[in-house]
């Protein structure tokens, strides 16, 4: 399974951070771990994806895309290639990754269930779930398509689990607040609590 460590394995060799070369390149490593973490959560959610769509989610080019599944492959992800109409590239049936925010979830919180969650979300939150594959599909509500003074829209997403759905609303940080469910928006917040303990 995918883990944080087989992730960091990609960053190869401990930098010299004083070298402004090695420190370019620990960047880009990272860069390139959080891209891989997304790539994995975009097919475990979505399924057959194709690179190009993969490509511009991400904002990468194809090539790179192609790389990093690459890279995946050999971390022992079992993603392959489906080829002809209709293909792309997914996970294997019945793979379930181990992705590092999964160690905030609760124990037994993984039941299924299809509702709506409502959002006050940002511009630029927005376009960060976009690229990421999360709270979609985001739909904004009728008459609130255009954003206040304070750049900020009411909108609506497709909610599978509690669990999930507070993983991908603390990936966009301060940009989004969960307006609905209520259990929803106090797991949230139990988990910013806990992790601002952290920094306290």
């Amino acid at each position: 399974m995918l883990s944080a460590q087989s992730l960091i394995l990609t960053l190869g060799r401990i930098p010299d951070i004083t070298c402004h070369e090695c420190l370019r390149c620990l960047i880009l490593g990272v860069v390139r771990a959080g891209r891989l973490i997304s790539l994995v959560s975009i097919l475990s959610r979505e399924g057959r994806t194709t690179a190009s769509v993969l490509a511009e989610r991400l904002e990468v080019s194809e090539r790179t895309i192609l790389r990093d599944l690459e890279v995946l492959s050999g971390s022992g992800v079992p993603v392959y290639a489906v080829r002809g109409p209709g293909g792309g590239f997914q996970l294997l049936e019945g793979y379930t990754p181990t992705l590092p925010a999964e160690a905030w979830l609760r124990p037994g919180s993984r039941r299924g269930g299809v509702g709506r969650m409502t959002v006050r979300i940002t511009d630029e939150g927005r376009r960060l779930a976009a690229i990421l594959g999360y709270l979609q599909p985001l739909r904004v509500k009728p008459g609130h398509d255009d954003a206040g003074e304070d750049g900020w829209v009411t909108a609506t997403c497709r909610m599978r689990s509690v669990s999930s759905m507070a993983v991908e609303v603390l990936a966009l940080g301060p940009h989004v607040e969960v307006v609905s469910p209520t259990d929803l928006r106090d797991h949230v917040a139990e988990l910013a609590r806990r992790t601002s303990r952290l920094y306290s």
